[in-house]
């Protein structure tokens, strides 16, 4: 193998914002397997990917080289909290051979700076490979999201709600991990660090920062509910400045325009349910001002934040044109379908679940393998089997009928 090709890294968050950085290195693995690879992607990025999969570039993939666990607050589930941070993840840099500079970062890489009390660090494979899928039907449908890199299996172990499962890391790419957390974080600290990351976000003022990313939010929180999606977790350490989706733990589609539907486990009350997801996203911006008002006028962010309203009837209009039909629609998906040119295949719950299990408990990739050819190709109807575009209903035929719960596993 060439060693050339192992990849050239900038350090550009790192360098920026020394302040939300902390050196970390990934666990010692004692067997790292690639299971399923971008390679499409990796070209894109410019990586060799006979190199990535050698022995040095599975090793480069989960994070062995080391990197940056970042530094954000949030609040979670309406609670701030003043330091989260990276606590199972790092981040490894942005690429040189990018066009775009993209950032790499691997999940379930084992325990940072910033690990919680109790947490190993470690992640199992089954939600890596939920984030994997759905991360890239997301791409798929022209939705703005991370990106995934690839799937591994550690060798290891991890306990979890499902019992005992084999460990896994999955490696993403974003154009930027800075979030409204980051902004959080930054004002409990200095005004003169939140300018900091203004600029490191690329934006000239905070005005600008807080207009543009409530546009990106409120857009792809429209695009989101044109296909059912409910993200599980909207805290505001979950909401990207980049407008991209992020950390997919506890996603789920819901197959009718129901409001409260709802899937995580985590979520009891439903504060991120599928029809709160615009008053929530409206919350997490109403947050994001806040964090800047130490480098910002109040009456500046009242100002951006007046219209929000409007500003979502544009998106979701642009995005639903009937909203009264899609919401008495028997299926989203089958309506998009039928009337708009909406995707054949999504990754629907039930059969994406079995997929995952059957990975994760049996080692028989085949029917996960079969499912992400057909949902990163979702407009063709010969990239899946017919039974994958069949409504909810009959997927769940002859299944137990007890509600779909997801958990937060990333």
């Amino acid at each position: 193998m060439n060693a050339s090709a192992r990849p050239s890294l900038n350090h550009t968050f790192a360098q920026r914002l020394p302040e939300l950085a902390r050196a970390a290195h990934a666990a010692d693995f004692p067997a790292l397997d690639i299971k399923v690879l971008n390679e499409s992607l990796a070209v894109s990025l410019g990586l060799d990917v006979e190199w990535l999969r050698s022995d040095g570039g599975t090793r480069w993939l989960a994070g062995v080289d080391g990197g940056s666990a970042t530094a954000y607050a949030g609040h979670q589930f309406g609670q701030f909290v003043p330091l989260l941070g990276d606590g199972r993840a790092l981040l490894l840099g942005d690429l040189t051979s990018d066009p775009q500079g993209r950032e790499i970062q691997v999940k379930g890489s084992g325990p940072t700076p910033f690990s919680r009390p109790g947490s190993d660090g470690f992640g199992a494979v089954g939600p890596m490979l939920r984030e994997y899928l759905v991360s890239e039907f997301m791409h798929a449908v022209g939705i703005p999201t991370t990106r995934a890199l690839a799937v591994l299996t550690t060798g290891n172990k991890v306990l979890r709600q499902q019992g005992v499962v084999p460990g896994g890391i999955v490696v993403r790419v974003a154009s930027s991990h800075l979030r409204v957390g980051t902004v959080q974080f930054a004002a409990t600290q200095s005004g003169e660090l939140v300018e900091k990351v203004v600029a490191a976000a690329g934006f000239a003022s905070p005005a600008a920062l807080l207009e543009t990313v409530m546009h990106r939010q409120v857009s792809l929180v429209a695009k989101w509910m044109r296909i059912g999606f409910v993200h599980g977790v909207m805290n505001t350490d979950n909401t990207t400045l980049s407008g991209e989706t992020i950390d997919y733990g506890p996603c789920a589609f819901t197959p009718v325009f129901q409001a409260d539907a709802r899937y995580s486990s985590i979520d009891e009350a439903g504060r991120y349910a599928f029809g709160n997801q615009p008053p929530i996203i409206a919350w997490n911006l109403a947050r994001l001002a806040e964090a800047l008002l130490c480098v910002m006028e109040a009456d500046t962010a009242t100002r951006i934040l007046a219209p929000i309203q409007q500003v979502w009837e544009q998106h979701w209009g642009r995005e639903v044109p009937d909203p009264q039909s899609l919401a008495h629609a028997a299926d989203i998906t089958v309506y998009n379908r039928e009337n708009h040119g909406g995707p054949i295949f999504i990754p629907r719950n039930y059969m994406l679940q079995k997929a995952i299990t059957s990975a994760e408990r049996d080692g028989n990739y085949l029917p996960y393998n079969e499912l992400l050819a057909a949902v990163t190709d979702p407009f063709n109807p010969n990239a899946g089997k017919d039974w994958m575009s069949a409504p909810e209903t009959a997927q769940r035929a002859g299944e137990d009928k007890r509600p779909f719960v997801t958990y937060c596993g990333t």
